[in-house]
């Protein structure tokens, strides 16, 4: 291939600006390869060591801590009160001082022994997690004799190699009076140090030596084990000991170990030990000749080849794209159409090349185009007359469909307007005339009228609710257990009053076996049932309605709704299930109703994963099918079929009643429609119940947060303060009981809402008595049975020996109270007062709660006379909780 000008000009470019930087970086990478490598091993050295001297210091405290903590315990110092063999209390003060120490050694797993020890080193009282007896002396009893030091610890190696550690504490007498406090003894503990075994065996690199030294040079701690117990040299000891007050990394050479040079960094711990940790010079610096190498080979290949591929990338990614634009562009210019540019990448060179073929497609396209019209004019006309008329027919269609919409609509309205009024029309008239008749008679038929037509309207919209809900795909159903037998009788309870009332046969078939339980929503099943069951009785003048249940396995559950009705033509089937519609219009003057029941019913009936089927014999009577999806999970055993005839009664829990149960409980009721509230207090008047009223949120959260109830009922829509805000509040400030939510809105999401807010259950309005009830009594049952577990604990015996030790401990508290307040040292105070107002509100001690907490107030602000008071009267509290003990 040619090579073109600019192929030549672009290489002469890239050479030197890619050589030299690659070179300066070679040279510059070569010279501080080194000194990286050796300051990197430095910091991490440095830190490793540092790390771990950091964790024997903590692990040295921890135990000082310990043996501090030991040798100021209560029964150490009852322990040490009286004279050891003469007092006849001696053998249960040891078994008290016994129990105190196994619980350190259970708390300190590395504990080994605890020794009370004798100001001339007789063991007094001594402890071993091993069982052994306590060790006449200790090798560095006669250094701690010597010392003034209140505390001490020593390392002690033993013949095999291992090390134990020794925290020795002094113990003084606890009379403040004397000038100088009198020693009484010491606490040794004898510590398995598995804290320095894991640090010395730890390594920030391989072939690393770590080494824990005594202050004479014996290797008390090493990585490698054999070297246990050996020394090193007095000059190597002095070199460590330079290399630990300078804490950098040094060469030196250790003879006592090996005649390896070894780059080594040290640091010293308390008591005059060493902490070294050396690593093979040769080991550190073969890596970084072996970088140095790498990296050399690296910048010769580069400046060799990087050019070169530089250059072979861009003359294909540029320089031949280009030319190849070049030429198609220069033969498009001369006429030539057929032009094709290759299929490209996909950055903006191949962009280019599809933006090309794209400019000459469409060149070519009209081109054709002007042909076709040239030649097509007249077939081009008359199509589009065609596609005109033919638009112009299915306006007319979509015209008609509007006005017979429109018209439905209308109609619709005025059924709508007709079911409306005319329950609403009785429930006005029977009201005023309650009202306004000085002696109401036939009270009760009125007000039954009244509750009647208030269901009819109340189940009217709930019908125009559903379909709305169904048509915009949001009416959502659930999946729980419901009792096959309870349901159908709960269907019949409803039914079989309407079919007497017309004089009617009511039968309920069983075709056994069914199953005792489906997983199914109960609501919308028995909306179905009640629906059509409630037409049959309607549409039937004599005879009778039946309506039978059968299972057919191994999912389908089967309700057959008979009448022996007036029937439907096979035309009035085709409009049964369509909204607003009825058989005729004869069928609604006579019978009444919207047309909405059906519609509803097979919707829902297709959500539960079934449908509706219907045949009929106008005269004769009707036959629905209404088939559900029964959700059997477990087909093996886990659902229980129904086989006898005596299994169909319908159970009732009488733990759900208040009929069977007696509670003692506070209630809340946040509502705040008086109408509504006096409803709710005569429900639970009626069970026995006096309720608090709370008219808002923002009271019902003070009244629950002032006083203890055991349930809160809620309603979602307040003035002031919601529902679901106050609900939120309460959780925030950890009220725990059931707050039961009491609302109209009950769709999912809804109730969905309110029990994340932390409501536990959601009723719906207009409330049912049936529901309330079985929730109320579920409630208060759990909050009865966790009230007797609380009780239960009080009176247990662990918890009276918590609370004992807690009294035990009230004299200590007393006397830091009178020291801190005489020292005048206020913040120590109200932290002391903050920790003793938890523990006593813990052990129910109600006044030195309340006091504490009134000092831990005072002391905030600057109320001299207040917080001597408050001060006097947690004093007090104290006394007088001691003297009663």
């Amino acid at each position: 291939m040619k090579t073109s000008k600019l192929s030549i000009r672009l290489l002469w470019y890239i050479t030197p600006l890619v050589i030299l930087p690659l070179l300066f970086l070679g040279g510059f990478t070569l010279t501080n390869v080194t000194n990286s490598t050796q300051k990197q091993a430095d910091l991490i050295m440095s830190r490793f060591v540092e790390q771990q001297q950091q964790k024997v210091f903590n692990y040295i405290d921890s135990f000082h801590a310990t043996a501090k903590l030991l040798s100021a315990s209560p029964v150490l110092s009852d322990f040490l009160a009286k004279d050891l063999f003469e007092d006849a209390s001696y053998t249960y003060r040891l078994g008290a001082l016994m129990d105190v120490f196994a619980s350190y050694s259970e708390a300190y797993p590395d504990i080994i022994s605890i020794n009370l020890v004798s100001k001339t080193g007789k063991s007094d009282a001594y402890y071993s997690s091993n069982l052994t007896v306590a060790p006449k002396s200790y090798p560095f009893f006669d250094q701690v004799k010597q010392s003034n030091l209140s505390q001490q610890q020593f390392m002690v190696q033993k013949e095999d190699g291992t090390t134990n550690l020794y925290f020795v504490q002094r113990i003084y007498s606890v009379d403040y009076y004397l000038k100088r406090p009198q020693q009484l003894g010491f606490i040794i503990l004898k510590v398995d140090p598995s804290i320095l075994n894991t640090s010395i065996l730890e390594a920030p690199y391989n072939n690393t030596l770590n080494l824990l030294l005594a202050n004479d040079g014996k290797i008390l701690f090493s990585s490698d084990y054999k070297m246990r117990g050996h020394y090193v040299s007095e000059y190597e000891l002095n070199k460590i000991n330079d290399l630990a007050d300078i804490g950098s990394l040094s060469t030196i050479e250790l003879s006592s170990v090996d005649k390896i040079e070894r780059l080594i960094f040290a640091a010293q711990m308390s008591g005059g030990y060493y902490y070294v940790s050396t690593i093979p010079k040769a080991v550190l610096y073969q890596s970084g000749k072996a970088i140095s190498v790498i990296t050399g080979l690296i910048v010769i290949i580069s400046v060799i080849t990087l050019p070169i591929l530089i250059f072979i990338v861009v003359r294909n990614l540029l320089l031949n794209p280009i030319e190849l634009l070049g030429e198609a562009s220069h033969r498009v210019g001369d006429g030539d159409l057929s032009v094709t540019l290759p299929a490209y990448t996909t950055d903006e060179v191949g962009i280019l090349f599809n933006d090309f073929n794209h400019m000459i497609n469409q060149i070519k396209h009209y081109q054709q185009q002007l042909e076709e019209y040239k030649h097509h004019l007249e077939d081009k006309v008359e199509s589009r007359t065609k596609a005109l008329e033919s638009m112009n027919s299915k306006l007319e269609t979509a015209i008609a469909q509007a006005e017979q919409a429109n018209q439905l609509k209308s109609r619709f309205l005025a059924n709508m307007s007709h079911e409306i009024r005319t329950p609403l029309t009785a429930i006005m008239g029977f009201t005023e005339q309650l009202l306004h008749s000085e002696k109401p008679t036939n009270d009760k038929h009125h007000l039954g009228t009244i509750l009647r037509n208030s269901k009819h309207l109340l189940e009217l919209i709930n019908n125009i609710l559903d379909l709305s809900k169904i048509e915009a795909e949001k009416l959502a159903v659930e999946q729980t257990p419901l009792n096959v037998v309870q349901l159908i009788h709960d269907v019949e309870s409803i039914i079989k009053p309407l079919a007497q009332e017309k004089q009617l046969s009511f039968t309920i078939n069983y075709a056994l076996p069914l199953p005792h339980t489906i997983n199914s929503d109960i609501t919308r099943l028995k909306q179905i049932l009640i629906n059509i069951a409630s037409n049959a009785v309607k549409f039937t003048e004599q005879g009778q309605v039946t309506i039978t249940a059968k299972y057919q396995a191994p999912k389908t559950l089967t309700f057959v709704i008979e009448d022996t009705g007036i029937g439907m033509s096979p035309n009035q089937i085709k409009r049964l299930f369509t909204p607003f519609e009825q058989a005729d219009a004869t069928t609604t003057r006579r019978f009444g109703g919207t047309g909405l029941g059906l519609c509803i019913s097979k919707n829902l009936a297709q959500l539960l994963g079934g449908d509706v089927s219907v045949t009929s014999e106008v005269g004769v009577g009707s036959c629905f099918t209404i088939d559900i999806d029964c959700h059997l999970y477990n087909s093996h055993g886990g659902n229980l079929l129904l086989t006898e005839h005596s299994q169909l009664t319908p159970e009732k829990d009488p733990q759900l009643s208040f009929a069977s149960n007696s509670f003692d409980a506070h209630i809340l009721v946040a509502e705040d429609n008086p109408d509504n509230q006096l409803l709710i207090k005569l429900l639970l008047q009626t069970w026995g119940l006096e309720p608090d009223i709370a008219n808002n949120g923002a009271q019902a959260v003070e009244m629950a947060l002032v006083n203890d109830y055991q349930l809160i009922i809620m309603d979602m829509q307040m003035p002031v303060m919601g529902g679901l805000e106050a609900t939120k509040m309460l959780r925030d400030a950890a009220y725990d009981g059931p707050i039961i939510a009491l609302t109209a809105n009950v769709m999912n999401h809804d109730i969905d809402t309110y029990l994340e807010a932390g409501c536990d259950k959601a009723l719906g309005k207009p409330i049912d008595k049936d529901a309330l009830e079985n929730v109320l009594v579920s409630y208060l049952h759990l909050e009865r049975d966790n009230q007797n577990k609380w009780d239960s604990l009080l009176k247990s015996e662990k918890f009276q020996q918590i609370n004992a030790n807690y009294l035990a401990s009230l004299p200590d508290y007393l006397q830091q109270i009178k020291a801190l307040y005489n020292s005048r040292d206020c913040e120590t105070l109200r932290a002391l007062a903050h920790s003793i107002k938890g523990s006593a509100g813990c052990f129910n001690f109600d006044e030195i709660y309340q006091s504490a907490s009134a000092v831990e107030q005072s002391l905030k602000g600057n109320d001299m006379p207040q917080r001597e008071k408050h001060v006097a009267e947690l004093i007090a509290a104290i006394e007088q909780a001691i003297a009663n003990k």
